[in-house]
C-alpha cells in the first residue's frame, strides 16, 4: 500500500520565512492540507525565537518586521522576545487557518516518480511537486575548533544554549564573536561576572549613523552575490556591521567591548596566545553564529563546490521545483517576507506550466 500524501507544495519550517510563504501561498488560492501543508519541527509556534534567552527583551530585538498581512503592535518591550514573538506567531497560524503541523522531523528530501519530490518525515511521506525551504540555521550552531579544546576544565557553551547574564556570577568569561550576539551577551554577562574577556577573529566594525534603505540593500546585494556564486550564505550583520548606538559606545568606554584577537589555544583553565598571553576562565562561550539546516536536502545534490546552494532569488538554480526562503539575502525578517511572495510567484508559475504527473502506485 502507498502511504505516500500527495500536495503541490510543502513548505518546510514555520518561522517568519514559512509563514511568510504559507500566507502568500493561501492568497493566491492554496487550501492548506489539501493543495500544500507546512511542516515544522518546533514544539510550538515562534520559530527560532522562542528559544531565544529570556533577557533579550522584545525592546532589544532589532529589526523585527511583522509578518504579511498582520502588524504586530503594542508589544511590551519589557517582556522576553521569545514570549512575544510565539504569541504573535500563534495568533498569525490561526487568523489564517495554516494548520501548521508539529512536531514534525524532516528526514530528505529525494527524487520520487512523475517529476515529484519525495519528503520523508516523522509524520509520513509527502510528495510535492515543489518545496520551499524554510528552515533558517537555529539548528546547526557553529562550534570552530581550536587546540586544547577538549582539555579545558570549565564550562562551554553556544549561543544557542545561553541562558541568561545570572548564570555568570562570580565566574571568568571569554566571549568568543564580534556579531551582534556576542556584543550583548558581553555587555550583559560583565554586571555579573567576576572578568569578561572579548575575543573575535576579525576587529569589529562598527557603523555610526542610521541603517538606509539604501545601505541596507548594498549590504543585501553582497550576501546575495555569495549565494549566486554557490558559496555559503553570511549574515547581513557581517556585511553591514555593529550599530554604534549609546549602549555600544558605553561599553567601549566601561572597557567591556575591549576586542583582544582570536587566541590560539585553549589550555584546562583558560585561553592562551603564540605571543605568552594568557587569560584564566571558568566559562568559553561561543557567540559564533549558525549554519544553514540544509541537510535533509542533501540526496537531491544541490551543493555547489563552493559548500552553498546557489540560488537565483530564491529559487534552486540546479532545481527549480525547490526555493530556499531565509537563506541568505533573504536571512532578515523583511527579506523573508518578500522572498516568500516571490518563490511563490515563482511556484504558481512553473506549476502552471509543467502539467502534474500521476505518482506511481
Amino acid at each position: 500500500m502507498n502511504n505516500t500524501r500527495e500536495v503541490e507544495v510543502v513548505v518546510i519550517g514555520a518561522g517568519q520565512a514559512g509563514l511568510s510563504s504559507a500566507y502568500h501561498l493561501h492568497r493566491t488560492g492554496f487550501e492548506p492540507e489539501r493543495d500544500f501543508v507546512v511542516l515544522d519541527h518546533s514544539p510550538g509556534p515562534g520559530g527560532a525565537w522562542q528559544f531565544r534567552w529570556p533577557s533579550l527583551t522584545y525592546g532589544k530585538v532589532h529589526g523585527m518586521h511583522s509578518l504579511p498581512g498582520m502588524e504586530l503592535t503594542d508589544a511590551d518591550p519589557e517582556r522576553p522576545s521569545s514570549e512575544v514573538i510565539a504569541e504573535y506567531f500563534a495568533t498569525y497560524e490561526r487568523t489564517f487557518g495554516l494548520r501548521v503541523r508539529r512536531p514534525v522531523d524532516v528526514r530528505a528530501v529525494r527524487e520520487g516518480d512523475g517529476g515529484r519530490l519525495l519528503v520523508e518525515t516523522s509524520d509520513g511521506t509527502w510528495s510535492p511537486r515543489a518545496l520551499i525551504n524554510a528552515t533558517g540555521t537555529w539548528d546547526r550552531p557553529f562550534w570552530p575548533r581550536y587546540p586544547g579544546q577538549e582539555t579545558f576544565r570549565g564550562r562551554q557553551l553556544h549561543t544557542a544554549r545561553y541562558p541568561g547574564p545570572e548564570a555568570f556570577a562570580g565566574q571568568r568569561v571569554v566571549v568568543v564573536g564580534g556579531g551582534a550576539s556576542g556584543t550583548q551577551h558581553l555587555l550583559e554577562i560583565a554586571r555579573y561576572a567576576a572578568a569578561t574577556t572579548w575575543v573575535t577573529r576579525r576587529p569589529p566594525v562598527y557603523h555610526e549613523g542610521p541603517f538606509t534603505e539604501e545601505y541596507g540593500r548594498a549590504a543585501v546585494a553582497l550576501v546575495e552575490e555569495r549565494v549566486r556564486q554557490g558559496l555559503p550564505p553570511q549574515s547581513v550583520v557581517t556585511v553591514t556591521g555593529l550599530p554604534l548606538n549609546d549602549v555600544i559606545r558605553r561599553g567601549i568606554e566601561d572597557g567591556i567591548l575591549d576586542r583582544r584577537p582570536m587566541f590560539d589555544r585553549i589550555t584546562p583553565d583558560g585561553v592562551e596566545w603564540n605571543d605568552g598571553r594568557r587569560v584564566d576562565a571558568d566559562v568559553i562561550l561561543w557567540a559564533t553564529g549558525f549554519r544553514a539546516a540544509i541537510d535533509h536536502l542533501a540526496p537531491l545534490r544541490l551543493r555547489e563546490p563552493g559548500g552553498g546552494i546557489r540560488v537565483d532569488g530564491t529559487r534552486a538554480v540546479a532545481d527549480p521545483r525547490i526555493h530556499l526562503v531565509g537563506y541568505g539575502p533573504s536571512a532578515s525578517t523583511i527579506g523573508a517576507n518578500r522572498a516568500g511572495r516571490a518563490a511563490v510567484r515563482d511556484i504558481r508559475r512553473l506549476l502552471a506550466t509543467r502539467p502534474a504527473e500521476p505518482v506511481a502506485a
